[in-house]
This record gives structure tokens, sequence and C-alpha cells, in this order.
């Protein structure tokens, strides 16, 4: 199992491998279609994003209102092609490492390839237990949004694996294949 600490560089990255298991530990923001939408307007407009995006990691999560004593409350992936038209722009401004549930178009798999990025899957379903990883959360953008304003996370051992790679594999054809696990 790899461990991740961001901010990530292109190295690093590149060295992971479809199927790979890691944990991360650090800062990750959190960003739905919504907030894809206008952090790519802000980028087309020239100003600067909420957020540092070179060698960002950005899970594609809403989480759910924290109870007392918690961080946030269930924080599991959405579906990650809800991006898709965002996430080319994203990795071309430095993002490294996107997270969510489920697979990616062939044009934001070209761009992981082109920039050296990845996507990482977590676990559907697992939001509750998913929530125990997450020590601190803080919104930096777009409050309005609701569950899906742009936060600042602070994880421990957040579990995932290397579902598309910058060498262009991806753990799910490795499954079909057979080859995986």
């Amino acid at each position: 199992m790899r461990e991740l600490r961001p901010p990530l560089n292109e190295a690093d990255v590149r060295s992971l491998r479809a199927g790979d298991e890691i944990v991360i530990s650090g800062t990750v923001y959190t960003a739905r279609d919504m907030a894809h939408k206008r952090l790519c307007a802000a980028l087309d407009r020239g100003e600067a994003l909420p957020m540092p995006l070179e060698g960002a990691i950005i899970y594609f999560v809403g989480p759910t209102p924290a109870r007392a004593g918690k961080a946030v409350g269930s924080a599991g992936p959405t579906t990650s092609s809800r991006m898709d038209p965002f996430s080319p722009q994203l990795i071309a401004h430095g993002l490294r490492v996107m997270m969510g549930k489920g697979y990616r178009s062939d044009e934001v798999r070209r761009a992981l390839q082109e920039y050296g990025a990845v996507h990482l899957a977590t676990l559907g379903g697992a939001g509750a237990l998913l929530s125990r990883h997450i020590v601190s959360a803080e919104i930096v953008a777009y409050e309005d949004l609701g569950t899906e304003a742009v936060r600042r996370l602070e994880v421990i051992d957040f579990p995932a694996v290397v579902a598309y790679d910058a060498a262009g594999n991806s753990v799910y054809e490795i499954n079909k294949a057979g080859t995986g696990g």
C-alpha cells in the first residue's frame, strides 16, 4: 500500500499503476459538477481559483452535515463521469489526482496521460466509513452550493485504488481481462 501526501508532483503520480492500493493523508479538496463548472469558468476569465490546483487532489463528494464532534457526516463518492466535461481543463492547470466512483471518458483519460495525473476510485456506499478518515472540513468557496461547496478536508489514511493511471491503464480493463483483483 502506498501513501500519498499532497501536494503531489508529476513523478510521484506517474509512478502509480492501475490497481495500486493507496491511502491519502493531508489536504484534499471537494468539488462536484456545479463547483467544477464555476472553477472552469473562473479559469476561462483568468481569475485565481479559491484553492491551489498544482499538485492537488479533488474528491468528488458532497458530504452530509456533521454530527456533533465530527468533521463531516457521510462522505461517499459521487459518480465521476459527471465531472468529465470539466476535468481535462483542471488537469491541464495542474490537478494531479481526482477521486470518485465509476468510469471516466476517453477525453479525461487522454488528459491524465498527457499531463501526468490519475483518477482514484473509493468505496461507493461506504460514506459513513470513509468519513472516519476526515479529521477537519472547511468551506473555501461557493458556500451557496450547500453540500456541494468546495471544502478543504484534512484526511488521515483515506483509502482508495488507482482506477486510471497516467500510462493509460484502467483497473476496470484489468478486471475484465481476468488478471486483476
